[in-house]
């Protein structure tokens, strides 16, 4: 946890907030953790995500927790979508505004759990549905479990507003 920053690179000069349990540190100096919490800053993007994570974590591959909330990103970062053991990803309250945004986060098979309320794409018609069709792994959304029956309105939401891509049927020329 670190505070107020306004680039990824800052992070690194800076020395994490104390927790409730004490920081481990492997013999390099590189931080034994899984959760990077760097919510409440003034990021408006993760320039360089890749490159901070590995300078700090010792295992950035095995991030499972990414904290963004309170920031000012204006979409969902391609870079998020390279950690595959992420299960948890706050980014409430930032400023990203189209919900097919939401749509990156669909290779991240360990996703559990998701947060956007606060963003300007919680305006958006259908917003709920649409990232319950997107991502229907997850089980909590916006600090909210995900119910039976959250799945079935998002099923019939899903066939009333999306389209099915219709296949294509090649011609055979002579």
């Amino acid at each position: 946890t670190v505070e107020f920053q306004a680039s990824v690179t800052d992070l690194v000069n800076e020395e994490p907030r104390t927790g409730l349990r004490p920081l481990k540190r492997s013999k390099s100096g590189k931080s034994l953790t899984q959760s990077l919490w760097l919510n409440n800053n003034v990021l408006n993007d993760l320039r360089d995500f890749n490159q901070v994570a590995s300078q700090l974590l010792e295992h950035p591959e095995n991030l499972a927790w990414i904290d963004l909330s309170f920031n000012d990103l204006t979409s969902i970062d391609p870079v998020l979508t390279t950690f595959f053991n992420l299960s948890v990803l706050y980014l409430h309250g930032n400023s990203i505004q189209h919900l097919g945004e939401v749509n990156k986060l669909a290779v991240l098979p360990r996703l559990r759990s998701l947060t956007l309320h606060g963003n300007p794409m919680e305006e958006e018609k259908g917003y709920r549905q649409y990232v319950l069709c997107t991502l229907p792994h997850i089980t909590t959304f916006d600090f909210s479990g995900v119910t039976k029956a959250d799945r079935t309105t998002a099923e019939v939401w899903k066939r009333m507003n999306i389209k099915p891509k219709k296949a294509r049927i090649k011609q055979n020329t002579l």
